[in-house]
Formats: structure tokens, C-alpha cells, sequence
């Protein structure tokens, strides 16, 4: 059988776990997750741990944060004077929002404090700054 190897298009069957067991990404139930490898549709090291494997392979990988979404960037962590928060949102902690970035992009935030000064949000991935745990199974290359 041959390795999967840069350039094929492969079909995985995956669960993504946290180090603490957390669930937070699974194709139980789905379609396969497609993808070609060496196209950059996915992590780094998902894409480095599918690399030599042959259809029918399992296999439990830990994908260090660096080969995953990054290590967490305080910078992307901004307090916004509850003055200049609109005054008909009413933000809760774990809330997600869409703000403008610097370029008039739409970016995705977390709400992770608020209080009465200030609605602290972060625009860090969610996964931002931690080790993903993934079971893999190759269910196809072509």
C-alpha cells in the first residue's frame, strides 16, 4: 500500500482532545475531514502526523501548541473602557463578537472579564497556547 505523502488528497477520520480530556473537535458522525497534503488547509502538525501513513492506519498524536494554533499573544488581549462599548450590548464572559481589525477585517473575539470599568476581550484563537491530543484513522488517498 502506499504512504500518504505531499500532493495526495487525503480522507481522515479524527478526534481532537485537550489534555484534560475535552473533546473539542470530532468527524465521529460526519464525513471524513479532506484535505491535500502540503496545501495548508490544516494545522502544521496534523499535517505532519498524516504524512507516512497507509489507509487503515491509527494512531494517537500530541500536536505541541507551536504546530497548532500558536503560543497565546497577550497583545491580542484588549480592554475596552465600558464607555465606548455599545449600550445596547449587554457582554458576558465566554461571549463571542465580530470588531473591526486593523485592516477593516471582521475578527472574532472572546469575552473573558467584565466589569464595571472595562469588557476585557481576547483575540487569540480559542486553541491559542495549547497541546492538542488527536486520534487519527486514514480512510482514504487519492
Amino acid at each position: 500500500m502506499s504512504q500518504a505523502k505531499k500532493g495526495d488528497s487525503v480522507k481522515i477520520h479524527y478526534t481532537g482532545t485537550l489534555e484534560d480530556g475535552t473533546v473539542f473537535d470530532s468527524s465521529a458522525g460526519r464525513d471524513p475531514l479532506a484535505f491535500t497534503l502540503g496545501g495548508g488547509q490544516v494545522i502544521v502538525g496534523f499535517e505532519e502526523a498524516v504524512l507516512g501513513m497507509i489507509i487503515g492506519d491509527k494512531k494517537k498524536v500530541t500536536i505541541p501548541s507551536h504546530k497548532a494554533y500558536g503560543e497565546k499573544n497577550e497583545a491580542l488581549v484588549i480592554e475596552v473602557p465600558r464607555d465606548q462599548v455599545p449600550p445596547d450590548l449587554k457582554p458576558e464572559v465566554d461571549q463571542k463578537l465580530q470588531m473591526g481589525g486593523p485592516n477593516g477585517e471582521l475578527v472574532v473575539v472572546t469575552v473573558v472579564e467584565v466589569n464595571e470599568a472595562v469588557v476585557i476581550l481576547d483575540a487569540n484563537p480559542p486553541l491559542a497556547g495549547k497541546d492538542l491530543i488527536f486520534d487519527l484513522e486514514l480512510v482514504a488517498i487519492s
